[in-house]
């Protein structure tokens, strides 16, 4: 790889020279290949063909020896797993570290992920909270956000919703409605940065960087932060995360939203196996060896010190006290006012709120008795996700049919006997007609 032009120098400012380094020689290697299990769909102990151990702080986490072609799996469309890097699922660490804490309690039973396509983060905030907890997942952009949508769709759960805003409206509608809700209980901001972690993977980061960039993005995460702090409740936890190594984006903005915006950066606890390093700044290190620390602020995940790509969190948790008995969540408040008169309440959840404004996920919740489920082919289950006319089988039931690979269900066709009609969503469809069909997990 040839590195952006004044990216050793920059570094080399900020870091110590063992640290920079063995960055720049690790940034020379080939990026590692990993899924995450869906636990509501396959058994977290299940091994996958061509398997390579296990990401180590996160129990979903499964390397691959190599890069297969995802597109040709049935079980990748059916929500089973999800293609992440292993770094970033370090989140499902952190996550569970925190819905862990004595610290920490859910009182709005809602959740934000503020920038979530492609749907990574959300997948896995979907998969460890609790069913009744309410999770807000968000996309400025258009585009990335219908392909959100559709991975969300896809991991399967009725309590969420997919919208598509930027921060300062999410904040707006909580204060608006402060009477309903204190706001999220927490905010998973994964901000958008000059992606140095990624320059293994993709050459567009490598192109777009330079010193100016990194201050660019440094002021845009400062911004972004500070328009969705007002959603966040008072004691609620914001997760930071980038994947950038540069103090700019990294330490120095987790210290400018404790400082400037009021909260207390949170230690994460760690295994010294893992090899997640501390603060990387030079002034900080002062010849400490990090990765012997069980407990960090700033934790960063370095290629060649990690297997995985380059990744950044930190934990803040936000001053003040939590919701009282006098603010009780708002589901306390829905009951009170359902012991009225009868007059037409207003929304009285976060829920509720953000539903009348933001457009919702659609879910298809049919059952068996709705919709009986017919067993595919790998082939036909292929050639179903490319949208084309498919034959069941004579004894298949008439009408609507959930059609399944490997008992994952894969969508809906509506069977005449001589033709099943596809239903699957067109903007879904696998657009490439060369596919050899494969899948990662043996037929059972």
């Amino acid at each position: 790889m040839n590195l952006p032009k004044d990216f050793e120098t920059f570094f080399r400012e900020r870091w110590d020279a063992a640290a920079l380094d063995a960055l720049l020689s690790s940034l020379q290697g080939e990026p590692s290949v990993s899924i995450r299990l869906n636990p509501a769909r396959l058994p977290i102990d299940l091994e996958p063909e061509d398997a390579d151990g296990r990401v180590p702080w996160c129990p979903e986490g499964i390397y691959l020896k190599s890069r297969p072609s995802f597109t040709a799996d049935p079980l990748l469309h059916s929500g089973a797993y999800y293609v992440q890097e292993a770094s970033s699922m370090f989140l499902s660490h952190v996550l569970r570290t925190i819905f862990h804490s004595s610290f920490f309690t859910f009182h709005s039973q809602a959740v934000l992920d503020l920038c979530a396509a492609p749907g990574g983060k959300s997948t896995m905030l979907r998969s460890l909270l609790p069913d009744d907890c309410l999770l807000v997942s968000n996309e400025p952009l258009r585009a990335r956000a219908q392909v959100l949508a559709e991975n969300m769709a896809k991991w399967g759960h009725p309590n969420m919703v997919v919208t598509q805003t930027y921060a300062s409206e999410i904040a707006h509608l909580i204060e608006r409605n402060r009477h309903l809700s204190k706001g999220f209980d927490l905010i998973l901001a994964d901000v958008p940065c000059s992606g140095e972690g990624m320059m293994r993977k993709e050459e567009e980061a490598v192109r777009q960087w330079s010193p100016s960039f990194v201050a660019e993005c440094a002021a845009l995460q400062r911004s972004i932060i500070a328009d969705i702090w007002p959603a966040l409740r008072a004691g609620g936890f914001l997760i930071y995360s980038t994947c950038t190594f540069n103090p700019e984006e990294d330490e120095e903005n987790v210290e400018w939203i404790a400082r400037e915006l009021g909260a207390d950066i949170q230690t994460i606890p760690v295994d010294p196996a893992w090899g997640i390093v501390g603060d990387q700044r030079k002034e900080k290190r002062g010849g400490e060896e990090k990765s012997e620390k069980s407990t960090m602020e700033f934790c960063h995940f370095l290629p060649g010190q990690v297997r995985g790509e380059g990744f950044f969190c930190a934990v803040l948790r936000k001053h003040g006290s939590e919701a009282t008995e006098d603010d009780a969540p708002a589901v306390k408040k829905e009951k009170k006012m359902k012991q009225g008169k009868g007059r037409k309440a207003a929304p009285t959840t976060l829920a509720e709120a953000v539903g009348e404004w933001l457009p919702t996920l659609p879910t298809d919740l049919l059952d068996d008795a709705e919709a009986p489920r017919v067993e595919l082919s790998l082939s036909d289950s292929i050639r179903y996700l490319q949208r084309e006319a498919l034959v069941l089988p004579v004894d298949a039931p008439r009408g609507l049919v959930q059609v399944c690979y490997q008992g994952q269900r894969l969508g809906l066709v509506k069977n005449l006997g001589s033709r099943a009609n596809n239903l699957y969503p067109k903007e879904w469809r696998i657009r490439t007609t060369h596919v050899i069909p494969h899948s990662l997990f043996a037929y059972q």
